[in-house]
């Protein structure tokens, strides 16, 4: 996993001089672009060439022109998205400079996988017309099978941005990257950034800070920031795992080569050298450990599809199937370099023991004396409390994760997620750019979809509770901040059944209704957080709002009077705290809006219903496609679905590290038992010297297992101390739990100590039995010592 997305460089033409913008602000990165900042960045491009744009994840497209329907993904580029990014073109051309302007004309680009999927790889198909929700498209291109736009749905259809020089729209919606000139560093960008900073800050006021500044990252950065913490925090607990397996071959070795003592000294006694020894005993060693590897090698590549089907979906770069994660020299390389290490290190230490001993005092004592007692063997007892360590390390990262999985659950996300069916449609084109021919839309369709038996309510949005809301800044009528405005975090456009199909409550004031129209007075209902910061000691249903001021034409509105207060939601997933919502009904924003969210967004249909989900969902789907005159719709999904895939990440890192943990626990329990196996052979004639004077066979069962206790406490204890200060590397994928818990750091030694005393005395009749056997074996000759 980690090969596939941190250490292969991405798939594109000089990879590493590609860059990503954002906006460096005192709080940190603010990710995304407008028109008018991408304009901006075009004309002072300095260091920067082939500055190009693309849409975050694009939007459904409706391909039609058949007889069945159906959605596909689409995205809008620039034209120079392409030679950006290195595109390979099979059949066809990319976009050209003019079809990028406004009014270049409906031209499209096909995917590989769509044009052998929808056409059957038809070669004739360049040149020819496709149509794509409803308007007619010239396919001027078809893109190769290989070709990765590094987004988290591929997209099917490419269609040229066509931005306007002059816009004026500050909306983010979309990314801006570019390739640095030859020669050219991030610094050096960085600081010609400058002068683009000013002109844009000068010309738009009220967007930018005075301390805000355009800036590129590598694009790579940008793509795995996000993920890298928690594959670093994995790969440091299976570096935990391989150092307890490590210990265990250690110990393995350092016994078989005790036991070997005298073969070797007989080896030596008949000519054998020094060299030839050591290099037998590290020869023997590597071939079991590359032996290992392989077979390692072999499993994980099918363990690694286990893996994958547990995954949640939004690891960058592995691909929608899994396909980057694949042997490739790097992996090879690495589990070659890893075996033969295990092989040398471990084979070296013991070989060259064994290799000084004196020959003659070894030939001469007897193969039951050749070993050493228990306090002799400090060694492999340290590794043992290491062992131990590691896994008490393991086991509580695993419950603090384990506890945030919990504290996940139990949290109100403010909203009923029960009983809830969504859809999702794509309303792009001529139809649906005015708000007044959405508004009849939806009343319509949400009358059909509440006449079916078992639904009880029918609402729209474009957006999702748990999966984000657009952003959007705003102006409290009669007192504006020193900077202009306010950051709003959350623009919500619903109809009026959404706050009764969630049943999310209304606090203070009133609901939207069939009344909120275009004919009416604006309003505008918030939430909880956003009274309770903005309005601490006032009314907020006394105030008005001005929403989008300064982001362009199609945003420029009347002010909203504030008519109800709604309980909290979380938006942006149930570990995050809610932010401040404005909700605003659909029938009431510009027509500028209504364009912009059908081209940036599916319309999402929300049903909640009396009865079993998918038994009105087919009712739900034929009722929407006579409503929208045959149009399909896609992801039918419950809100319980929703939720679930909104904690999918934090599910994720709980079952590998607990997966972990447990492999842990059990090669530690391995390492102890193989330890104290070893210890009590090797103590033969003590134990039966014991015994013939009298000691019962419970008092030497104690006195071992209490040995090997002693080893498992002292692993525990130095594995909390450790603990202490690893947790905090997990602490920015808890939620709920703090990384210093006094639950889980008394809950895990306890229980582990508790386990590791029950795994001893579950062998109590055996190591009864083998006593008894000893005590047959050796008392005659043992009474004799003894008188």
């Amino acid at each position: 996993m980690i090969n596939a997305v941190l250490l292969k460089p991405l798939n594109y033409p000089d990879a590493e001089r590609i860059v990503y913008f954002f906006v460096q602000t005192p709080t940190g990165p603010s990710y995304g672009a407008s028109a008018t900042k991408f304009n901006v960045l075009r004309k002072n491009a300095g260091a920067l060439q082939d500055v190009a744009a693309y849409e975050f994840n694009g939007a459904q497209l409706n391909l039609t022109g058949s007889a069945n329907a159906e959605q596909v993904h689409g995205i809008r580029v620039s034209s120079r998205y392409f030679q950006l990014f290195g595109a390979p073109v099979i059949q066809g051309r990319t976009f050209r400079d003019n079809e990028d302007q406004p009014a270049g004309g409906r031209v499209a680009i096909l995917s590989y996988g769509l044009w052998q999927r929808r056409f059957g790889g038809e070669p004739q198909l360049v040149g020819k017309a496709i149509s794509l929700s409803g308007a007619p498209y010239t396919v001027v291109g078809i893109l190769g099978a290989k070709f990765d736009a590094g987004l988290d749905t591929p997209p099917d259809v490419f269609l040229p941005f066509q931005l306007d020089a002059n816009s004026t729209d500050n909306a983010q919606y979309f990314t801006v990257v570019a390739r640095l000139g030859r020669g050219e560093t991030i610094s050096q960008a960085n600081a010609q950034l400058e002068a683009a900073s000013n002109e844009f800050r000068d010309r738009f006021p009220n967007i930018m800070g005075p301390h805000d500044a355009f800036a590129v990252q590598p694009l790579f950065d940008s793509i795995v920031s996000d993920v890298r913490p928690m594959l670093l925090v994995l790969a440091g607990a299976v570096s935990f795992v391989l150092l307890i397996a490590w210990a265990n071959v250690a110990n393995l070795l350092l016994a078989r080569a005790s036991g070997r003592k005298r073969e070797i000294a007989i080896r030596t006694a008949i000519g054998a050298g020094r060299g030839r020894i050591v290099r037998q005993l590290l020869i023997e060693s590597t071939v079991l450990s590359v032996t290992g590897g392989a077979l390692g090698l072999c499993l994980g590549l099918i363990g690694v599809r286990a893996l994958l089907a547990i995954n949640p979906g939004n690891i960058p770069r592995i691909g929608t199937n899994g396909s980057a994660v694949s042997l490739d020299w790097r992996l090879a390389v690495f589990t070659a370099g890893l075996s033969f290490l295990t092989g040398l290190l471990f084979g070296l230490v013991p070989a060259l023991d064994v290799s000084r001993i004196e020959i003659t005092p070894m030939l001469r004592a007897s193969g039951g004396r050749s070993g050493t007692a228990m306090r002799q063997n400090k060694t492999r007892s340290m590794l043992v409390i290491g062992e131990v360590a590691l896994a008490v390390i393991l086991l509580i990262g695993a419950t603090l994760l384990i506890r945030t999985f919990v504290a996940l659950r139990s949290v109100n996300p403010g909203f009923d997620v029960h009983n809830v069916l969504t859809m999702r449609m794509s309303l792009v084109g001529s139809p649906f750019q005015r708000t007044s021919h959405m508004t009849q839309l939806i009343r319509d369709a949400t009358q059909r979809l509440e006449a079916i038996p078992g639904v009880a309510r029918a609402a729209v949005s474009y957006t999702l509770p748990l999966e984000g809301t657009f952003g959007v800044p705003f102006n409290i009528v009669g007192r504006a901040p020193s900077s202009g405005r306010y950051d709003g975090r959350g623009w919500v456009g619903v109809s009026p059944g959404y706050f009764d199909a969630f049943r999310i409550p209304i606090l203070r004031g009133r609901l939207f209704n069939e009344r909120d129209d275009a004919a009416a007075g604006r309003v505008a209902i918030i939430n909880q957080t956003m009274a309770r910061r903005f309005w601490p000691q006032g009314d907020p249903l006394q105030d008005r709002v001005l929403l989008g001021a300064g982001y362009g034409p199609e945003f420029e509105e009347p002010a909203r009077q504030i008519i109800g207060v709604a309980g909290d939601v979380h938006d942006f997933g149930l570990n995050r705290d809610p932010v401040p919502v404005v909700y605003v009904p659909l029938a009431q924003v510009t027509d500028g809006i209504t364009a912009l969210a059908s081209r940036a967004a599916s319309l999402v249909w929300i049903v909640r219903t009396q009865v079993e989900l998918h038994s009105v969902a087919v009712p739900v789907e034929n009722e929407l496609r006579k409503a929208t005159g045959g149009l399909p719709v896609a992801n039918v999904m419950s809100m319980d679905e929703v939720r679930s895939r909104s904690t999918a990440q934090t599910d994720f890192n709980m079952a590998l590290l607990a997966i972990f943990g447990a492999a842990a626990l059990l090669l530690a329990a391995i390492g102890i038992y193989g330890l104290m196996a070893y210890s009590v052979r090797q103590r033969t004639q003590e134990l039966g010297i014991r015994m013939a004077l009298g000691a019962s066979g419970s008092q030497v069962r104690n006195l071992i297992v209490w040995q090997g206790m002693q080893l498992g406490a002292a692993g525990v204890a130095l594995g909390l101390l450790a603990s202490r200060g690893l947790t905090r590397l997990i602490a920015s994928l808890l939620f709920g739990v703090k990384t210093s818990d006094t639950l889980v750091f008394t809950v895990v030694p306890v229980a582990l100590i508790a386990w590791l005393w029950s795994q001893f005395g579950c062998r109590r009749a055996e190591r009864r039995a083998s006593i008894q056997l000893r005590r047959c074996e050796l008392s005659s000759s043992m009474k004799r010592s003894c008188h």
